[in-house]
């Protein structure tokens, strides 16, 4: 009884999808060796997704390397100009919206937030060679009319020292790309910002701590979501901009939602309810709020039948049970796109 009063929610949650504001139900759309075609677009279709962040990549030596190199013939297809605009192109043939996101990896997976140059010469390159790497993804933004351009993530040290650059950098872009423009900050990095008056949306890659449980309750993950809600709030409110989840996602496994931004190749038991009910939690946080724009889930392979699965303890929720629940929220906050 008690499983079919649950259902009957669910029902009448959904059913009234008719009247929830649209927002941006976005996966991240990762970068593959071979093209897209439509076999790989039909699952993001299927979980009634209406937009998509696009990200080729810029790739550095170390923290310390002020040379962004990027769109070589070493890359994988889908890092690079080429395939960054293929993926675009299939995508929109499906009534998908874009949000291209060039960001950098740092040799050995080191954290982007930590590049620090160790002299003024060394900035000086670091500048050109990461507004040579925005502005040629800035102008294939406006070439395929991407809806929104993500002009970095997770820079915090480069923002940090170097704020005149980023200032200037901006006022670059938008002389090539008319459309809507965004960083990705990190969780702990946002407040600290110093363009948001510059942009469209305050970005988050929302990877806050919510819990240090192994299994949390919903109750858990909501109580757990309120300290982080109001700043974001305060900050919207403060800026009159709204808050975009440039990433938001979580591993399936225990203690999920303890630190979320965890990418190590821990052998942490599968938790596939925990992910869900994280992934759930933040649905039911921030969808209804009109300050809240919508965001993108981290993340989502091109190659679905083999991506994921119940043994599977890493980020992507495809062929896990918190793929249903995007399924469904997505559906419900979806206008009348699909």
């Amino acid at each position: 009884m008690k499983r079919l009063g649950l259902l009957l929610l669910c029902l009448l949650q959904f059913s009234c999808s008719g009247q929830n504001p649209e927002k941006i139900n976005g996966i991240s759309f990762v970068g593959s060796r071979i093209k897209a075609n439509q076999e790989h677009i039909d699952p993001v279709v299927k979980l009634n997704a209406n937009y998509a962040a696009v990200m080729p990549f810029g790739f550095a030596r170390n923290l310390n390397s002020p040379n962004i190199i990027f769109d070589t013939e070493r890359q994988w297809y889908g890092e690079t100009r080429k395939g960054a605009k293929q993926y675009i192109d299939q995508l929109r043939k499906n009534n998908i919206k874009i949000m291209l996101k060039p960001q950098i990896w740092i040799w050995r997976g080191e954290f982007t937030g930590d590049m620090m140059m160790q002299s003024e010469e060394d900035w000086k390159t670091l500048e050109e060679t990461y507004s040579n790497f925005a502005l040629t993804f800035a102008k294939l933004a406006q070439e395929t009319k991407a809806e929104v351009y993500c002009i970095g993530t997770e820079l915090e040290e480069f923002v940090k020292h170097r704020p005149l650059f980023w200032q200037e950098l901006i006022e670059k872009i938008k002389q090539i790309y008319s459309g809507k423009l965004t960083y990705a900050a990190n969780w702990d990095e946002y407040p600290r910002v110093p363009f948001w008056n510059q942009l469209d949306f305050i970005g988050v890659d929302a990877y806050f701590p919510l819990s240090i449980e192994k299994d949390p309750s919903m109750d858990d993950l909501r109580t757990g979501w309120q300290r982080w809600k109001s700043k974001l709030y305060d900050l919207s409110k403060q800026e009159n901009k709204p808050i975009l989840f440039t990433e938001f996602g979580y591993r399936s496994m225990d203690y999920t939602a303890k630190k979320p931004w965890l990418v190590d190749r821990n052998q942490m038991n599968v938790n596939l309810t925990a992910q869900a009910k994280a992934t759930e939690a933040v649905f039911q946080e921030f969808w209804e709020e009109e300050w809240f724009a919508g965001g993108f889930i981290w993340k989502w392979f091109i190659q679905h039948g083999d991506s994921g699965g119940t043994e599977d303890n890493r980020f992507t929720p495809q062929n896990k049970p918190a793929e249903k629940v995007l399924q469904e929220y997505f559906k419900a906050y979806n206008g009348s796109n699909h």
